[in-house]
């Protein structure tokens, strides 16, 4: 028996090296580079004199988990947690229900351009900076010339101050968070409803099958690989909250609506802007890293444990 050739890099390893390298660079350069930085979470971070970074940090003063006790034990902690889990949790549900069951809508239209036409429609807005959309959303709940108070007014209404009013927040931000994201969450769950096989449908209509059942017994058994993959990458978020939504929509978060929107994101945002110690701003983001971890890894292990096949590790 002959021993078969060991093969070695080939002229087609060396095209797909090149166009991953720029990925594999960006990744080094932007994310694990940057990890070296996690040690100033445990420091008591000081600038020297006539020195660089390096040096400060090496000659500051090692304190161990004493940046992250004093993010636990601050007042805004639980209030923080609190706000950042919600949202998250309800973004969540309502992200998949609502691009699973825009996916199924128009998966059944038989007009193809309109097809295409309300996919642009609805993706469209994913494109959109936050910015640009919290200037529509000020024109619309601006007090004074607002179109919402426009349309308040001319029902007999009084005007709203909305920007001073917390207790309607949620309700916007899940709005925006939900119309900004469902258009991308709609196309993946469409591309897995394109891969199944048609033959099923027919034999479904010819067994006398409503649409809701075929949605019930065939897609929806179809596209739960998809789907649970989508909500645990999506778990492992919860800790992370869109700075854009939550910052940019609301005006940069006014003292009225402080304890309604602010989440970890906003306030390591404006510790950073503050003269809070850099050691304790750095631990509370490593505290998002760690628990955002932990939680993909819980959601992993309870889905290996339902259903093996549907786990990503």
């Amino acid at each position: 028996m002959k021993k078969k050739k060991k093969k070695g890099f080939t002229r087609d390893d060396l095209d797909l090296t090149i166009i991953s390298l720029p990925t594999f660079i960006w990744y080094v350069l932007f994310a694990y580079l940057p990890m070296f930085g996690i040690v100033i979470a445990f420091k008591e971070y000081k600038l020297s004199g006539g020195h660089g970074f390096l040096y400060s940090l090496f000659h500051s003063k090692w304190v161990g988990l004493s940046n992250f006790t004093y993010f636990v034990k601050s007042n805004a902690f639980w209030m923080l947690l609190r706000n950042t889990i919600l949202y998250n949790i309800v973004f969540i549900i309502l992200g998949a229900a609502v691009a699973v069951g825009f996916a199924l809508m128009l998966s059944n239209l038989r007009n193809k351009f309109l097809s295409k036409t309300y996919q642009t429609m609805m993706f469209f807005p994913y494109f959109m900076s936050w910015v640009v959309v919290s200037y529509i959303v000020y024109a619309i709940l601006t007090p004074e010339k607002g179109y919402l108070n426009g349309i308040i007014t001319a029902l007999g209404g009084e005007k709203i101050m909305w920007y001073q009013s917390p207790q309607y927040w949620p309700f916007f931000l899940t709005f925006m968070k939900i119309w900004k994201g469902m258009g991308y969450g709609m196309v993946i769950y469409l591309a897995a409803i394109t891969g199944i096989d048609p033959s099923l449908y027919e034999a479904a209509v010819m067994d006398g099958a409503t649409k809701w059942q075929q949605a019930k017994y065939i897609t929806m058994p179809a596209i739960k690989t998809v789907l649970i993959m989508m909500l645990i990458l999506d778990t492992g978020k919860i800790f992370y909250s869109d700075f854009g939504l939550f910052y940019q929509v609301t005006g940069g978060i006014p003292q009225s609506l402080y304890t309604t929107v602010s989440t970890f994101d906003t306030y390591i945002y404006k510790a950073i802007q503050s003269s809070s110690p850099i050691g304790k701003t750095a631990a509370a983001s490593f505290f998002q890293s760690i628990c955002c971890c932990l939680t993909i890894l819980l959601a992993n292990k309870i889905v290996s444990k339902v259903d093996e096949d549907s786990a990503i590790i």
